[in-house]
């Protein structure tokens, strides 16, 4: 799904999409709003790099990141709850992940953690193995599996 296709379709449902990014570092907000009257369907984006970002601004409850770590289905789910909650937002997705090079602790290389809120329906995680692509690749092919992501919830 490409940015414009998506565009159009979150208009067609009459959707609202923002976004809670960590590993893209706000690479996704910044696909969506690179196409013109993406206003019409955007809010925002929240860039939660550090810990302490999705704690303070997405509610991430610390010790879910203690006992899961940052790169977990659990906090996936609960940021992209946050942003469904701080902003105006009627669906959401959210990435964290290891974009590399090299793994973060236990966590492999080019693992990363989506999560989908959407108001009225209980939130979507899933998480995908790019594997050791090196950085720039696992960070656009985590773009294009968020967009496809929100094009399925919003069909």
């Amino acid at each position: 799904m490409t940015p414009p296709e998506l565009i159009a379709l979150a208009r067609k449902k009459g959707a609202m999409i923002s976004t809670a990014e960590s590993c893209t570092g706000g690479l996704i907000a910044g696909a969506i709003t690179d196409i013109a009257g993406s206003s019409d369907v955007f809010d925002r984006g929240f860039v939660t790099y550090s810990n302490a970002a999705k704690t303070e601004m997405l509610e991430v409850d610390p010790d879910a990141i203690t006992a899961f770590g940052a790169v977990s289905e659990e906090v996936a789910r609960a940021m992209a709850v946050g942003a469904l909650k701080h902003s105006d937002a009627t669906i959401t997705v959210s990435v964290s992940g290891v974009a590399g090079p090299g793994a973060s602790g236990q966590k492999p290389e080019g693992r990363v953690c989506f999560g989908i809120a959407k108001s009225g329906a209980d939130p979507h995680v899933e998480t995908v193995e790019f594997g050791p692509l090196g950085r720039d690749v696992v960070r656009q092919k985590t773009v294009a599996k968020a967009l496809h992501l929100l094009a399925e919830a919003l069909s």
